[in-house]
């Protein structure tokens, strides 16, 4: 289950960074409020992601899911050193609970674009974090995962 939990932790990977190429624009700008433009872009790239993209979205949610049952099927199995397994099983759940609880529900507001612009700027500025957390724990899985395989 190494090779399924990878893949998947990799596809997380990948879909985060393209996430992040958005969020980036909330570093450039000081202030409690993003200009108009930027939050154009960024709202524009969520609606795109969340509503727009159906039934494709539901790809991300699923490759959670395979990443989360691979690794408990590690843990089962003891495929791997526990460590690794273990290790891997609390940063993705954490990772994947944050996605779920917080940051799927903020970048469907934002990506609807309804809200005055401070809280847009707030939402934009929340996902852009939230990524960063999800990125270096999805990066960390991999690598354990990857490093099981040798």
């Amino acid at each position: 289950m190494n090779t399924a939990a990878a893949a998947s932790a990799g596809f997380l990977v990948a879909v985060l960074w393209f996430d992040l190429m958005f969020d980036v624009q909330t570093r450039r700008h000081e202030g409690e409020t993003l200009p108009a433009d930027v939050l154009a872009s960024i709202s524009a790239y969520y609606r795109r992601v969340t509503t727009d993209a159906r039934p494709m979205n539901q790809l991300v949610a699923a490759m959670m899911l395979v990443t989360l049952v691979s690794i408990i099927t590690e843990i089962v199995r003891n495929q791997q050193p526990l460590w690794i397994a273990w290790l891997s099983l609390a940063l993705t759940a954490t990772a994947v609970g944050l996605a779920m609880a917080r940051t799927v529900r903020n970048a469907v507001r934002l990506g609807q674009a309804s809200d005055p612009f401070d809280t847009q700027s707030r939402l934009a500025r929340t996902i852009f974090r939230d990524h960063l957390y999800c990125l270096a724990a999805m990066a960390i899985v991999l690598a354990l995962q990857l490093t099981a395989q040798l």
